[in-house]
């Protein structure tokens, strides 16, 4: 069976953008999954720990058959070939990659909560998501609402690549 899930994707060490189209093609030839959509690339302040350098956002919506604890595990496969290190929280690194949705799916266990715990505070999150469902809604609320409750919403600007 076939569900849609939209992934979080960041990175702030390196080459940003390269992290980020390495991560989005890793993720394309995951077996049994495939990128419906992508959002813009946004520049983005660090938040929780702050001395470390601005973040490149962007999120993707894919169709997978991988139920959410092994997409999880190719995930953090990708996350491993792309060097990340788990240092310090919400700290520097190379790539991030979060499940954020999972279709109507609830979990909440140690390595993994689905929807994403932080996803509703989170501008960086919610503004690229808003780029793929503009009319997007969430626990019946659109979109909009939660962004405009973001403390960071400031702090997130189109990357001029794009």
């Amino acid at each position: 069976m076939k569900s849609k899930a939209y992934i979080g994707l960041g990175s702030n060490l390196g080459d940003r953008l390269g992290n980020l189209k390495s991560a989005v093609n890793a993720i394309s030839q995951l077996d049994k999954t495939r990128v419906l959509k992508q959002s813009r690339i946004y520049e983005t302040e660090p938040v929780g720990y702050l001395d470390q350098g601005n973040f490149l956002n962007m999120v993707l919506l894919i169709e997978t058959e991988l139920k959410p604890i092994d997409l999880l595990k190719k995930l953090q496969g990708i996350e491993s070939m792309l060097k990340r290190e788990r240092i310090i929280r919400w700290g520097p690194r190379t790539i991030d990659l979060d499940i954020l949705i999972y279709d109507d799916v609830i979990i909440n266990l140690p390595e993994l909560t689905i929807p994403h715990p932080e996803m509703l505070k989170r501008a960086f999150v919610l503004i690229p998501m808003k780029d793929i469902d503009p009319h997007m809604e969430i626990n019946g609320i659109n979109i909009d609402r939660y962004i405009s409750k973001c403390d960071d919403k400031n702090g997130v600007k189109l990357y001029p690549a794009e």
